[in-house]
């Protein structure tokens, strides 16, 4: 689609340059913007979203990423969500976390339990995350599992909105999942 326009939200994560350098890389046409910088009335202009992982907590960050949700799934666009992503898109949707007890840091195989249009089978991905998604909404389903983590990766029952509990920017398969999200 020539008139697609992707927008990533940078909530602080340090990976982002990463996510940022692979679509640059791909020739994505994509707008960076920090959650800070992000203007709620401009946000119907973009046809798909990444909302990034984080650093810490944030109140207006937490508020303005649930309203890009919010509008993502009203107005059907497609979102991806990564690691804090996946988070507040569990919680706007009905959904809960919880912190871990202790840091998920590193490669992690995860296993694709539902077909979807981003992965099959078992990846290896990065994982860096104090929290984890503990319930889902009923909106939500789960589509991917790790020995770790019951909620890799989740998706919206009819829309292409998903979240992944993993660094998809920091992995091979990770970029594959990440490629295919923006060829939706």
């Amino acid at each position: 689609m020539a008139n697609k326009l992707l927008l990533v939200v940078d909530n602080g994560s340090v990976y982002t340059k990463n996510l940022i350098d692979f679509l640059s890389e791909k020739k994505i046409k994509f707008t960076n913007l920090k959650h800070n910088q992000v203007n709620l009335s401009k946000i119907k202009e973009f046809n798909s979203f990444i909302l990034s992982g984080r650093r810490q907590n944030n109140k207006e960050m937490n508020s303005l990423n649930s309203k890009i949700i919010q509008h993502a799934v009203s107005e059907k666009k497609n979102l991806l969500g990564i690691c804090y992503g996946a988070e507040i898109l569990a919680l706007t949707l009905g959904g809960t976390i919880k912190k871990m007890n202790v840091l998920e840091k590193g490669e992690q195989e995860i296993s694709v339990l539902k077909g979807n249009p981003l992965c099959r089978g078992r990846i290896r991905v990065f994982e860096s995350h104090n929290y984890e998604i503990s319930r889902l909404g009923s909106s939500l389903i789960d589509i991917a599992q790790s020995k770790n983590c019951m909620f890799e990766m989740i998706q919206h029952i009819e829309l292409n909105i998903f979240g992944t509990q993993f660094h998809p920017e920091m992995s091979t398969d990770g970029k594959t999942i990440i490629d295919a999200f923006v060829s939706l």
